[in-house]
């Protein structure tokens, strides 16, 4: 028996699971269907095979879920922190215990390869453990004397909070919003998308196994524009944080803005990759293309703009198209496998349609730009070259395992190309001139920049964008900047004389 069938064996076993009641809400630690009784089907992108049935909640959904999160809010918000901290811990210990089988699911839900998934179980612990033990100091706050004044400042948590998170690596992103929220004692409602749900209720199935109190956290399924929308238009939710496209954060503040919501938003990218000829080409061309072809193409802080400088540029895409024709495109659950399918009908034609764009605009395409078989939503990884910066395929976010590539012949002007865009998340250099790479990172307009290295997340730092490509920063320290408030109070010192008015 290969691999490949021992995982798909593995597989049904755990989809039985669903097949009684499908996916329902679970609201204050019950597990119920939507108030409607509606529910909606998801689908394996793998074959387009039915996976299950999911709730199809609305706003009387998120009413029931929001009131859960602000009854528990109290309790959560003054247990002891080294008692959050060792829930927290507790449910890192069970997702590393569940990890195959998170994995498994994820392949499945979303058409990753498993190589990945099975990584992305364990980081989602990581963030637990993580913010786990950052709890016991997420109240800390400073002393900043005046002459008359002992002034100390504090922090507190917000309250509930929305968390709507995408389907693209779901788990790990999961877990990366939620973890921080209660470790600063927040309690949470959770939407995951429609397109992805299953790990999601293993995440919050796990949290309530780990001893988190009722109504701490709350999951709801369905669609963006009904329960999406219900919560972050609710009273009772103090924030949103939310990953995914921009234009849907633009949406989100719009809706948010009657209730003076707080927002965070990590959202697209069109990232560049920046190769100058001094560059270790070979370590710059593993990572341009694990940057963009790993995890299908389909994450916001891929390389997905290659600029090269002209004098190397012949020789690097030549050996560019040799790799990429030579990546493993299959079935998720396959441990061999680099790229699978992507996650439904809806963006497989999107992403498909640029081939047709690039040609239209005189981009070439040196690999892939087509279909693998006919069932399942696969596409062999693509290469654009001959492209220039005003092109639809350099300037879109395409989402997809798709590389444009664009030549230049100065730093200028591989500054100039950088920057020329609507989004400003990471950004890539490669050069051996440490003075160059000081200088051009400086000016380079993104929220995040690896020099001579792929994307290495270090939990410690702040993650996110700019321009539109996000508002506000993950990790560290910053996490709490969102789901907490700071608070001032002045003690006098007997020293402070106050004004006298009516004497």
């Amino acid at each position: 028996m290969t691999k490949l069938t021992q995982n798909i064996d593995k597989l049904q076993n755990l989809l039985a699971g669903f097949d009684d009641t499908g996916i329902q809400n679970l609201i204050a630690s019950q597990s119920i269907p939507a108030a409607s009784a509606e529910t909606f089907a998801t689908h394996s992108p793998v074959d387009e095979s039915l996976i299950c049935q999911v709730s199809k909640s609305d706003a009387a959904d998120i009413d029931l879920a929001a009131k859960a999160a602000k009854d528990a809010f109290p309790a959560w918000r003054d247990m002891p922190a080294t008692d959050r901290k060792a829930i927290l811990h507790r449910i890192a210990d069970k997702i590393v215990e569940r990890a195959d089988e998170i994995a498994l699911c994820e392949c499945w839900d979303t058409g990753q390869p498993l190589r990945f998934m099975s990584k992305a179980a364990l980081r989602g612990a990581e963030n637990f453990r993580f913010f786990a033990d950052k709890a016991t100091a997420a109240r800390d706050g400073q002393m900043l004397p005046s002459p008359t004044l002992m002034n100390v400042t504090t922090r507190v948590p917000i309250g509930p909070v929305g968390v709507i998170t995408p389907w693209n690596t779901p788990f790990m992103l999961s877990t990366w919003k939620i973890a921080p929220a209660l470790a600063a004692g927040c309690t949470i409602v959770h939407k995951p998308a429609e397109f992805s749900p299953l790990t999601a209720r293993i995440l919050a199935e796990i949290a309530h196994d780990a001893g988190l109190p009722a109504g701490v956290w709350n999951l709801v399924n369905g669609m963006g524009e009904t329960a999406g929308r219900a919560l972050t238009e609710h009273p009772d939710i103090k924030a949103i944080a939310f990953v995914g496209e921009s234009k849907t954060g633009s949406m989100i503040m719009k809706q948010g803005a009657d209730t003076l919501k707080r927002v965070h938003f990590e959202l697209g990218g069109k990232n560049p990759v920046i190769v100058f000829e001094d560059a270790d080409l070979e370590r710059a061309l593993d990572a341009a293309i694990f940057m963009i072809y790993s995890l299908n193409g389909e994450r916001c802080t891929s390389s997905s703009r290659l600029l090269i400088q002209e004098s190397v540029a012949d020789k690097f895409e030549q050996e560019l198209v040799k790799r990429v024709n030579q990546i493993n495109v299959g079935h998720p659950l396959d441990p061999s496998t680099e790229v699978g399918p992507l996650i439904h009908k809806t963006h497989f034609d999107k992403v498909t349609s640029y081939f047709d764009i690039a040609k239209n605009e005189g981009a070439q395409i040196a690999a892939g730009g087509c279909r693998v078989g006919d069932q399942g939503w696969f596409v062999r990884p693509t290469l654009f070259t001959g492209a220039t910066n005003d092109m639809a395929i350099a300037q879109e976010e395409i989402f997809g395992p798709v590389l444009t590539c664009i030549r230049f012949e100065t730093e200028e002007q591989a500054l100039t190309l950088a920057n020329d865009t609507d989004y400003g998340l990471t950004g890539y250099v490669w050069t051996n001139d440490i003075t160059r790479a000081m200088r051009f990172t400086d000016k380079l307009e993104a929220g995040m920049i690896w020099v001579n290295s792929e994307n290495v997340r270090h939990l410690p730092t702040p993650f996110g964008g700019t321009k539109a490509s996000g508002i506000g920063r993950d990790g560290g320290d910053w996490s709490f900047d969102f789901y907490m408030e700071q608070k001032h109070i002045g003690f006098a010192t007997g020293h402070h004389t106050i004004p006298k008015l009516g004497v």
